[in-house]
């Protein structure tokens, strides 16, 4: 992702932001603001009845992450996500597959739910 096309050019350019062929992380967004953003939430992050658990995908399955300062991390990386939008956000949760072992739908479900319940709106 080249920040400059991404974030500056137009509609007739497909490496921008338009089109959602290339993604930006916190890296590449941290200390911006952007008028509207859509975050898509994966199942590293995941709320459950006992609160947040901090998750690595690696080589094929999901590992906990157990350090203190990885969990910070993580957690981090989702606020600046959060935080760079000045009009309007969009939060995608995907719904998981039952076939995909590395995506069921609880890996996803209690994270909907909970936002859906602290005042997210779905549309």
């Amino acid at each position: 992702m080249d920040p400059v096309h991404w974030l500056l050019d137009g509609k007739e350019d497909v490496r921008s932001s338009y089109y959602l062929e290339d993604v930006a992380t916190e890296f590449d967004v941290q200390g911006l603001e952007l008028d509207w953003v859509c975050v898509t939430w994966d199942a590293d992050f995941r709320y459950t009845k006992n609160g947040w658990q901090h998750w690595s995908f690696r080589g094929n399955r999901w590992q906990k992450i157990n350090k203190p300062e990885r969990q910070n991390y993580l957690k981090n990386a989702y606020r600046v996500l959060l935080t760079r939008a000045r009009q309007g956000m969009v939060i995608v949760v995907p719904d998981g597959n039952e076939y995909d072992h590395t995506r069921p739908p609880k890996f996803y479900d209690s994270t909907f739910d909970y936002l859906k319940e602290i005042g997210f709106e779905e549309i």
